[in-house]
């Protein structure tokens, strides 16, 4: 099993989720995050006065799937959430050990 984990920019997330829903993806945990990465944040003028933000809102897509569907996984997360603009994002994928469903006792694929 693998933990896909995607850094994207928040108006992508639809687009994320249903190119997932349409590889069979069952579920996903969606967190509101901030970060920067080479665009270093931007300037932003509020009421007259100039300030920095350095820390820009991005969506973290996290996704646990069987590793023969992670390849399929972050390609499809990768062509819903281009656009060819910096700060895109990030796609990691590590080694997910066990994992089990509470409600049902359910492990590692079956959990899925």
């Amino acid at each position: 099993m693998k933990l896909v984990i995607a850094i994207i920019k928040p108006f992508k997330l639809e687009e994320v989720r249903d190119a997932l829903t349409a590889l069979g993806v069952r579920g996903m945990t969606v967190t509101e995050v901030k970060g920067y990465g080479r665009q270093k944040g931007h300037t932003e003028i509020y009421r007259g006065a100039e300030y920095a933000v350095n820390f820009l809102p991005k969506i973290r897509v996290e996704v646990a799937v069987p590793a023969e569907e992670a390849d399929k996984v972050v390609e499809a997360i990768g062509t819903a959430a281009k656009t060819g603009q910096i700060g895109d994002g990030k796609i990691f994928v590590v080694p997910l050990e066990h994992a089990m469903r509470i409600r049902t006792n359910e492990t590692d694929a079956d959990a899925l």
